[in-house]
C-alpha cells in the first residue's frame, strides 16, 4: 500500500514507519520536526516537513503525494502529549490534538482516501472504576490531553459515515522499548523507564518513587507497559480490520500491568546499574492499577503481545539509549 504516516519523525510513529516499510509498504512520512527527529525516519521511507496544523501545507503535500497515485491509507501520530504541559496548556492541547485530526480528515474526503488509523491513548478513560479497561469503560478523562484525544475519537466516529471513511483508534498506556535504529528521545523525558536510564546512566541521581501505600502487592501503583514494536504491529493490523463507515476503537495492554517497584528492578537487571531510588509521597490524581484489557484487539484485530518480558523491553530501550548518547 501507499501511506502517509503524520507524526512519523516521533518515536511510536517511527518505530510504526520502519514496521511498514519492512512490510513493504510504499511510505511517506509527514512531521514538522516539532518534538520528532529527521534522523529517525527510516531508511526507504519519503519525507515531507510540514505542519498538519497548517491546511494549506497539508494540501500540498497530498497535491504531490498523490500525483504518483491514490493514497491508502493515513496513519495519524501527530499530537501533543504530555499531561503536565496540557494542564498548563490546555487551550494549545485542544487546538492542536483536534485540528490536526479535523485537517486530516478533510483531506482525506476530498482526495480520495478511505482509511485511518489513529493514535489515541487510553487517558480517554481517566480514572477507572474497574480494572483491567474495557472499551466499554465510561470515558471521563482527568486531564485536558486525554480529554483532547477523546475529542479526536469523537470526531473520527461522526466523519466515518458522513465521509465514507474506514476508521481505527488504538487507546494504550506507557509505551517502552525500542526498535533497531529508532527508539525513546523526548527533549522533556517524563516517562518512568527513560527516567531511569538516566539514571543508570549518571545522567540523573537518583529515581523517585511516587507513593508506597497503594492497594497493591507491594505498595507502588501498576501501570500497562506494551513494546513499542507490538505497538507498532497492532497498526498494520488495524489497516487490514479498517471498515468504511465505521470506526472501530480497540485498547491495547498487556491485561496485567507492572509495578513502579517491578519496572525498578526490570531496569536495574537490563542496565547492570543499582539505580538508587527514594521513596516519595503520592502524586495527587495517581491511580493504584491503570491496565487495559485488549480482548477486543484479540478477537477483531489478530493481536496479542508477544513481547512481555520487561527486562527485555528495558534492555531494548537501554541499547538504544546507549547509542543514541553515543551520537550526541
Amino acid at each position: 500500500m501507499r501511506l502517509l504516516v503524520i507524526g512519523g519523525a516521533g518515536y511510536v510513529g517511527s518505530v510504526t514507519t520502519a514496521v511498514l516499510v519492512q512490510a513493504g509498504h510504499a511510505v511517506t512520512v509527514v512531521d514538522d520536526l516539532s518534538t520528532g527527529h529527521r534522523d529517525a525516519v527510516p531508511a526507504g521511507a519519503a519525507f515531507r516537513h510540514a505542519d498538519v496544523l497548517d491546511e494549506r501545507q497539508l494540501g500540498d503535500v497530498l497535491r504531490d503525494v498523490t500525483a504518483d497515485g491514490p493514497i491508502d491509507a493515513i496513519l495519524h501520530f501527530a499530537a501533543r502529549s504530555l499531561v503536565g504541559e496540557s494542564v498548563a496548556e490546555p487551550a494549545r492541547y485542544f487546538r492542536h490534538n483536534i485540528t490536526t485530526t479535523a485537517n486530516l480528515l478533510e483531506a482525506m474526503r476530498d482526495h480520495g482516501i478511505r482509511t485511518i488509523v489513529f493514535s489515541s491513548t487510553a487517558a480517554t478513560y481517566g480514572e477507572p472504576e474497574t480494572s483491567p479497561i474495557t472499551e466499554d469503560a465510561p470515558t471521563v478523562p482527568t486531564n485536558p490531553y486525554g480529554a483532547s484525544k477523546l475529542a479526536a475519537d469523537q470526531l473520527l466516529t461522526f466523519a466515518a459515515p458522513a465521509y465514507g471513511i474506514a476508521a481505527v483508534s488504538l487507546r494504550y498506556f506507557n509505551v517502552a522499548g525500542a526498535y533497531g535504529a529508532q527508539g525513546e528521545r523526548h527533549e522533556v523525558e517524563t516517562h518512568l523507564i527513560p527516567r531511569l536510564l538516566d539514571v543508570a546512566a549518571g545522567r540523573a541521581p537518583e529515581a523517585a518513587v511516587f507513593g508506597t501505600d497503594y492497594p497493591t502487592p507491594d505498595g507502588t501503583a501498576i501501570r500497562d507497559y506494551i513494546h513499542v514494536r507490538d505497538l507498532a504491529e497492532a497498526h498494520l493490523l488495524a489497516l487490514d480490520a479498517a471498515k468504511v463507515g465505521e470506526h472501530l476503537i480497540c485498547n491495547l495492554g498487556t491485561g496485567t500491568g507492572f509495578s513502579v517497584y517491578e519496572v525498578l528492578e526490570a531496569v536495574r537487571k537490563a542496565t547492570g546499574h543499582a539505580i538508587p531510588a527514594t521513596e516519595k509521597p503520592r502524586r495527587a490524581g495517581d491511580p493504584a492499577r491503570l491496565v487495559a484489557s485488549s480482548e477486543r484487539a484479540r478477537a477483531v484485530l489478530g493481536w496479542q503481545p508477544e513481547r512481555t518480558d520487561l527486562v527485555g523491553t528495558a534492555a531494548d530501550a537501554w541499547e538504544f539509549y546507549r547509542r543514541a548518547a553515543s551520537d550526541r
